[in-house]
């Protein structure tokens, strides 16, 4: 996992609320244990029709999003099953923050413990990036705040555990190996030993 520290790009807007993740990504993909690939089937059923036509109304598909790393997502973002692979289908996608009012808690945990930055904001800064899609944000892992083109600044709330993962680049198992010192000294001043 690559640290995650400022993430600066123009935003993908996709209102629809109540995105579930088998819409994220469809359970014929969820055979592998790796994140390989898996950008290709992110919103899959909705980014293409049955023929595998891309859908030119899809905003991932039209051609000012490409390059876009931050989606703000409509309201209940990522409910549904608990899958890993939606947030890594999003990160193979490309992107990097999820912006919305509200994202599923499982999906927000998941997000968190891959990379994936879940920014949840208020209703006016969120309508207002609803109206201007294409807007160029900045967001800060450190100060957990989002910057709007207009230089105001919103901040958002992270767990600050999960903030030191993201900055750190590690994830959970990572900073626990991290701590294989301190864990043997531990062990080694316990008076009894199994």
């Amino acid at each position: 996992m690559q640290p995650v520290k400022r993430i600066q790009s123009r935003t993908v807007v996709l209102p629809v609320k109540d995105i579930d993740t088998d819409q994220i990504i469809p359970a014929r993909f969820l055979t592998t244990t790796t994140r390989e690939g898996l950008g290709e089937a992110a919103f899959r059923d909705l980014r293409f029709d049955a023929s595998g036509a891309a859908r030119a109304d899809f905003p991932l598909n039209r051609p000012e999003a490409r390059g876009c790393r931050v989606l703000v997502a409509g309201n209940n973002f990522g409910c549904g099953s608990s899958r890993e692979h939606a947030p890594w289908a999003l990160l193979e996608y490309g992107l990097e923050a999820v912006i919305s009012t509200e994202i599923a808690d499982i999906f927000k945990s998941n997000a968190l413990k891959n990379g994936l930055l879940p920014v949840i904001v208020d209703r006016d800064t969120y309508a207002w990036l609803l109206e201007h899609p294409g807007a160029e944000v900045a967001i800060d892992v450190e100060t957990a705040t989002l910057t709007l083109p207009d230089g105001r600044s919103v901040a958002f709330p992270i767990d600050g555990f999960a903030r030191h993962c993201l900055l750190e680049g590690i994830d959970q198992l990572g900073f626990l190996l991290a701590q294989e010192h301190r864990i043997t000294r531990f062990e080694e001043q316990r008076p009894w030993k199994p």
